[in-house]
């Protein structure tokens, strides 16, 4: 037993100081051995590649080639152009048409967007629907939930009550964990109305944020941190919390129960209520946006470290490399438990923020309690609480 963990570590430091071995064993290079200048880190274009969007999907270990997508786009002419991400990619240009298409340069205004170039040369930027890296994360991810699903549903249409095992039994465990302790707690009887909506928000945000962490396709998209995604997730829980209010939620935010020199002539409170039905949104796109897109860049700048300090000898770089590996690898743990508490987080606010616009004003309650001898034994409960 002993030996075996003894074998372990000495294959575990073997990795770690390969980078070492690899710098004494190979032969520098200069000018005249490749017969071209040896290009500067960019440190700044290799960290905006990978936390940005693209048309492709980088192969693994070779970024320089990536994986083509679908592109679609509306020309100048008024028509629908279909072609492969591959005719665009490496500085090329691709007529269809008579229009002509490339990426925008990176000195331009529309840096690695997709454009349409007049006869002038100028780039105009063109209606895209294309089927970017984000979007095809966005669809995988769907057909893993959906999968799991319905893989769930057969096992209880065909297995009854028997509680499943292994990857199957977990995913229940996190749905009834999810559904228990945070929608049925706070939502209470309306419950089963949006429980739809929040399990399934709740589960399309940690499937994203584990498939981000994932270096080879389909993962290494970065979905949850990119704003326009998180704002549009936030803008489902803006409709369902305004679109199902309650009389007395919109009472609220239009007269609320404060005194009158609050409210009028100068309406104070009605200001301040009316914003804050969109700071809710706002802060849940910039919560979960932040997160996630620190997490992938601190990962990426500790591993960036091993390239920085290439050029202060062997040595350097081999314990930079060490110690780079070992925070990345810490950091990649911690980003599994970030990804389950943003989902979360996220789930338990949008729950919060319905189940505030679902509240009922006194006179809805009254009514309740009277509503016969069945309704006052049901209403005594909810009176202790």
């Amino acid at each position: 037993m002993h030996r075996q963990l003894y074998k372990y570590i000495v294959v575990l430091v073997a990795c770690l100081f390969a980078p070492v071995f690899a710098v004494y064993g190979s032969e520098p290079t200069s000018e005249a051995h490749t017969g071209e200048a040896e290009k500067p880190l960019d440190v700044k274009e290799i960290l905006f590649d990978h936390l940005g969007d693209g048309y492709g999907w980088e192969v693994p270990f070779n970024h320089h080639k990536r994986i083509p997508l679908p592109i679609i786009v509306k020309g100048s002419d008024g028509k629908i152009h279909v072609f492969s991400s591959g005719r665009v990619t490496g500085g090329k240009e691709y007529v269809d048409g008579g229009l002509t298409f490339r990426l925008g340069k990176n000195d331009g205004n529309y840096r690695n967007k997709l454009v349409e170039v007049d006869e002038s040369g100028n780039e105009i930027r063109v209606a895209d629907f294309s089927v970017t890296k984000n979007v095809c994360a966005i669809f995988i991810t769907m057909l893993i939930i959906m999968a799991l699903c319905f893989r769930l549903k057969n096992w209880y249409k065909h297995n009854g009550y028997k509680v499943p095992r292994r990857g199957l039994g977990a995913f229940e465990a996190l749905i009834e964990f999810v559904y228990n302790g945070v929608i049925r707690s706070t939502l209470k009887e309306k419950s089963d109305k949006f429980a739809p909506y929040l399990l399934t928000v709740f589960m399309f945000i940690f499937v994203l944020n584990i498939m981000g962490l994932i270096v080879v396709f389909p993962g290494g998209a970065n979905v949850t941190g990119n704003v326009a995604v998180t704002l549009v997730l936030a803008i489902f829980t803006f409709f369902f919390t305004n679109f199902f209010g309650t009389k007395h939620y919109w009472k609220e935010i239009f007269w609320p129960d404060v005194p009158l020199w609050l409210k009028f002539p100068i309406p104070i409170m009605q200001v301040i209520e009316f914003f804050g039905m969109f700071t809710k949104p706002a802060a849940l796109t910039v919560r979960l946006f932040a997160n996630m897109m620190g997490g992938h860049m601190i990962v990426l700048v500790l591993t960036l470290l091993i390239f920085i300090f290439a050029s202060f000898g062997p040595l350097v770089i081999g314990a930079t490399s060490v110690v780079s590996i070992a925070f990345s690898v810490f950091m990649l743990l911690v980003d599994v438990l970030v990804s389950f508490i943003q989902a979360y987080v996220f789930t338990m606010l949008s729950t919060i923020f319905i189940a505030l616009a679902q509240e009922g004003g006194h006179g809805e309650k009254h009514e309740k309690k009277e509503d016969g001898m069945g309704g006052a034994k049901e209403a005594a409960p909810v009176s202790t609480l």
